[in-house]
């Protein structure tokens, strides 16, 4: 791939150029030091990969990446100091079309900050080439006895690229009404699936949280995946996570859970699937379809990146498209959820 580097710091844009020209795979084809400077150079010479750091000087690097996504779209990972202690500013940036986020390895005081980010950038470059074709999903299912909750209900929700603000926009304003679980299935790195959930959760009227092996459903409640395994649902409605396949780029597998739901859930259930790169969740949405649930997929205009709710719409597995700020408002009349504060409120991102 031939990749871009923004960040003002010059040890760390030395520390990114040696990570990169490490490798025979890769070469670096400019280095910018503010964010502005990223977009002019990204419209005459695009990459297909841009390291994007988030403080610099004239324009910070979330502003720049939704720049970037407007006008020369293209692979965006954010490579920044410390990022744990910028979580505000990574969802916005993962928002405005980042794939996803890593510590730069000079700054990261650990072994394994090059191969970390190297594999990163080996997982966008699958995502770019649509080189991992995915296999059929291997449900395994987890130990435990059936809940006997009132959960009849089930909202799975799938998202990538641009994914945390849309799911922040799709339920927010809202409570779920009695009976009703969600479950948010976000590609992003195990190392901030916890914050992500804690984001999501001041964002939200309803609670948020992660769910750890052998979980029930929770009425009234946002469940988020955690790690980069897949999550199951059984036929106990037991939640828990699996490696299988292990090849598969999309981690955890939206296609995976959806799966899951079509083939054990028989309740009602309604799919979402929102913005992001790849063709991840349009063959599990189908078959959600197939099993008689509501499905839904987000429209083009609306999507940070037109991947995977594309593949739903060429497979005809979606009953709705729909611009991101009517999911809501459609999720709310199917499921009779009550409106918080007389009407749905914006997102703080």
């Amino acid at each position: 791939m031939k990749i871009a580097i923004a960040n003002d710091v010059a040890m760390a844009a030395e520390a990114l150029r040696r990570v990169v020209a490490s490798t025979q795979e890769h070469q670096v084809l400019w280095i910018a030091r503010t964010g502005l400077e990223a977009v002019r150079m990204c419209e005459g010479n695009r990459p297909d990969l841009i390291l994007m750091d988030l403080n610099m000087p004239e324009m910070d690097g979330v502003e720049a990446t939704r720049l970037i996504m407007e006008q020369s779209p293209c692979a965006i990972l954010v490579v920044t100091g410390r990022p744990q202690d910028n979580v505000n500013q990574v969802f916005r940036a993962l928002g405005a079309g980042a794939l996803d986020v890593t510590a730069t390895p000079v700054l990261q005081g650990q072994v394994g900050g090059d191969s970390e980010l190297l594999a990163k950038i080996k997982t966008i470059g699958k995502l770019i080439r649509h080189s991992a074709e995915a296999p059929s999903p291997r449900l395994v299912q987890a130990n435990g006895e059936r809940s006997d909750g009132q959960v009849t209900t089930l909202v799975a929700i799938g998202a990538s690229t641009g994914g945390p603000s849309a799911v922040a926009k799709v339920l927010s304003g809202w409570t779920a009404p009695p009976g009703c679980a969600i479950v948010v299935v976000q590609h992003i790195d195990e190392t901030f699936a916890s914050h992500f959930a804690k984001w999501l959760d001041d964002q939200l009227d309803m609670p948020v949280r992660v769910i750890a092996e052998g979980d029930e459903l929770v009425a009234g409640s946002v469940l988020v995946a955690k790690t980069n395994d897949h999550l199951l649902l059984d036929q106990n409605y037991r939640l828990g996570y699996d490696a299988a396949p292990r090849d598969y780029v999309y981690r955890p597998s939206v296609d995976v859970f959806f799966h899951c739901v079509a083939q054990h859930w028989r309740g009602d259930a309604i799919g979402v699937l929102l913005t992001g790169m790849g063709r991840d969740g349009g063959d599990g949405l189908l078959a959600m379809r197939r099993a008689g649930k509501t499905t839904i997929a987000q429209d083009q205009a609306s999507s940070a990146v037109y991947g995977m709710p594309r593949a739903a719409a060429e497979l005809d597995a979606a009953q709705q498209i729909l611009p991101l700020d009517r999911i809501g408002a459609s999720l709310r009349n199917r499921l009779g959820a009550k409106i918080n504060n007389g009407g749905e409120s914006s997102p703080n991102i």
